[in-house]
Parts: C-alpha cells; sequence; structure tokens
C-alpha cells in the first residue's frame, strides 16, 4: 500500500495529540486557578482534579502511539497481522482505563458535592465517547482476528 494513503489520518493523529497537549500545558492549569479564585470553597479540589486529568493523558497518549504504530502496519501491508490485532487490544484498554478513570472522578466529585452540570455533561461525553471507542475497537479486533484465522486455515490448505 502507499505510503500517502495513511496520511491524513497521521497527521489527524498528530494534531489531536498536540491540540491535547497544549490544553494540558496552558489551558488547564489557568482554568483550575480561575476556579480556585472564583470558587474558594472548592480550591482545595483544583490539585486533585489536575493531577487527575494528567492521569487519563497517559492512556490517551499510549492509545495515540498505538494507533500511529497501526497505521505504520497498514503501510508496510502487515495491517492482517497478529501485531494490529494487539494494537487494537491496547487501544480498547486504553478507552476503558479513560472511561473507567474518569467515572472515579465523577464519584469522587460527587462525593465533594462539587460536581457541576456542566461538568457533569463534558464528562459524560468524554465517558460515553470512551465505551464508544472501546466497544468499535473490540469488533475491529474480533473482525480481523477472525480474517487472521481464516486467512491461516487457506494458507494451511494450499
Amino acid at each position: 500500500m502507499q505510503r500517502g494513503t495513511t496520511l491524513f489520518l497521521r497527521i489527524a493523529v498528530y494534531f489531536i495529540g498536540i491540540m491535547v497537549l497544549a490544553l494540558f500545558i496552558f489551558w488547564l492549569p489557568r482554568l483550575a486557578n480561575d476556579t480556585a479564585e472564583m470558587f474558594p470553597e472548592f480550591s482545595y479540589l483544583r490539585f486533585p482534579i489536575l493531577i487527575g486529568l494528567y492521569v487519563t493523558g497517559i492512556p490517551f497518549y499510549f492509545a495515540l502511539y498505538k494507533a500511529l504504530k497501526l497505521l505504520t502496519y497498514i503501510d508496510k501491508n502487515n495491517a492482517f497481522s497478529e501485531l494490529s490485532v494487539n494494537a487494537l487490544r491496547y487501544i480498547k484498554y486504553c478507552a476503558i482505563t479513560i472511561s473507567c478513570l474518569y467515572a472515579i472522578g465523577t464519584i469522587f466529585l460527587l462525593a465533594q458535592n462539587a460536581l457541576h452540570p456542566g461538568i457533569a455533561i463534558i464528562i459524560f461525553t468524554i465517558i460515553f465517547s470512551s465505551v464508544v471507542i472501546a466497544v468499535f475497537t473490540m469488533v475491529l479486533q474480533k473482525l480481523l482476528k477472525s480474517a487472521l484465522d481464516i486467512k491461516s486455515e487457506n494458507d494451511l490448505t494450499v
């Protein structure tokens, strides 16, 4: 397969990674400080929430890395391989991890009586998106695995 066929997807993955990194570095700390100033009764939550958000960045960037590896396998005509199945498996686990971390954060904010409805909508959107990604990668993983099984049976037959 020609290398340019996945170029758009690579650019999109890099763009998403850079945008989220910029949010982590510039926007989140400023937002946390502004919120702590506006609502001093919740200022003690600034660092636990920031740490929780930064922890969710670890599986996010690992999933982006695995997506880039998957695109590399596609470029090298190695899309139907066990490496691709493993990459999809890791992306699925990362999406599930992100969903669980945000669910734990939601429970934490509810326990602190600090869950604003606007923040709840954002959190539930992230959880829903991560679950959709996990289910989609699970379906792709099973489909790719069955295609690999059929391919190996055909290779053994011939």
